[in-house]
Order: C-alpha cells, then sequence, then structure tokens
C-alpha cells in the first residue's frame, strides 16, 4: 500500500574515486616500444640519424647551412633518444611528479621550428646530399609535429605520461526511513 504523503524512495547514489597507481622502482621494460610514442621517438631517432649522415657526406659539410642542420640533427638525436630511455626504464613513472608531457609538448613544438629553418637552408643551398638532409628534417619535422599534437591532446584528457590510473566506483544505497 501506497502511502501519498511520502516522496518515493530516492534511486541509488554512486560515488566515485580515482587511485593514480605508481611503480616507483626503475625497471627495463621493452613494451614501451610497441606503444605509439615509442614508435614515435624510434622513427625521429631514425631520421635525425639520417638526415645527419646526409650532411656528413656532403663536400660542404662545414659550411654554416651543414653545421647548423648537423646541431639540430644532435639535439634532436639525445633529446629523443635519452626520452626513449627514461621511458624504458620507467624514470618518468618514478618521477612522476614532474610535468613530462608538458616538457615533450613544448620541446617537440621548438624542434618544429628548429627543423623547418634547418631544412628549409639546407634545401636553398642546392646540393643534392643537402637535398636529401632537408628531405629527411621535413619528415622529422612533420613527425615531431605529430608527437606534440599528441602530448597537446594527452595533456588536455588528463593522462599520464607513464603509469596506471584505476577508476573505482562505489554504489551506496540510501534505504527510506522506517514508516511509524
Amino acid at each position: 500500500m501506497a502511502y501519498p504523503s511520502h516522496p518515493p524512495p530516492a534511486p541509488p547514489q554512486t560515488m566515485g574515486s580515482t587511485n593514480t597507481v605508481f611503480n616507483k622502482e626503475t625497471r627495463f621494460d621493452l613494451s614501451y616500444i610497441t606503444t605509439l610514442p615509442g614508435v614515435i621517438k624510434i622513427v625521429v631517432l631514425v631520421l635525425n640519424l639520417i638526415g645527419f649522415i646526409c650532411i656528413q657526406c656532403s663536400a660542404f659539410r662545414s659550411n654554416g647551412r651543414g653545421v647548423y642542420f648537423s646541431l639540430v640533427t644532435h639535439i634532436g638525436f639525445w633529446f629523443s633518444g635519452i626520452l626513449l630511455l627514461l621511458y624504458l626504464f620507467h624514470v618518468v613513472e618514478k618521477y612522476h611528479n614532474i610535468k613530462w608531457l608538458k616538457i615533450e609538448m613544448i620541446a617537440y613544438i621548438v624542434m618544429v621550428f628548429l627543423y623547418v629553418i634547418a631544412s628549409t637552408i639546407v634545401v636553398a643551398f642546392g646540393a643534392a646530399a643537402y637535398s636529401a638532409a632537408g628531405f629527411f628534417g621535413y619528415l622529422a619535422m612533420v613527425v615531431y609535429g605529430v608527437d606534440a599534437f599528441i602530448k597537446y591532446k594527452a595533456l588536455k584528457a588528463g593522462e599520464l605520461a607513464q603509469g596506471q590510473r584505476v577508476v573505482t566506483k562505489q554504489t551506496h544505497v540510501l534505504t527510506p526511513p522506517a514508516l511509524p
């Protein structure tokens, strides 16, 4: 029998909590290179290396344009290589308080601008090896730009650079008070 003076029972309330789990020990884990950011880092390393080799094989490697392009490839190679090692050894997860995604995004945006300049000036020189280096430089620029965009989306979504976020939901049921 329903009592018209009493309101209907309230639906169950759900409350959620987020728990972030970090493993703070350094360990070697090759599974990172099968992820999209890992593949991108390896592709960028290869493109940096090929561009550097193209400039060094040229007869004009000591030209200012070639030296600048070599400098840009070195910066990209070492920055991406060190970051790859930090991810492979889970150092990024260990030091999760550092804003890794923001650091990577800003560095990759800088690399895009450096590669635009470097590739343009070596292609404008006209030598065959310089043109080849410029081609690989433009490819590296595009890959760095894509990775910067991926990092931007990850930052906006609140993702972690490395680690796991576990979301747990609990359901609380409110029972109506006993009738007199």
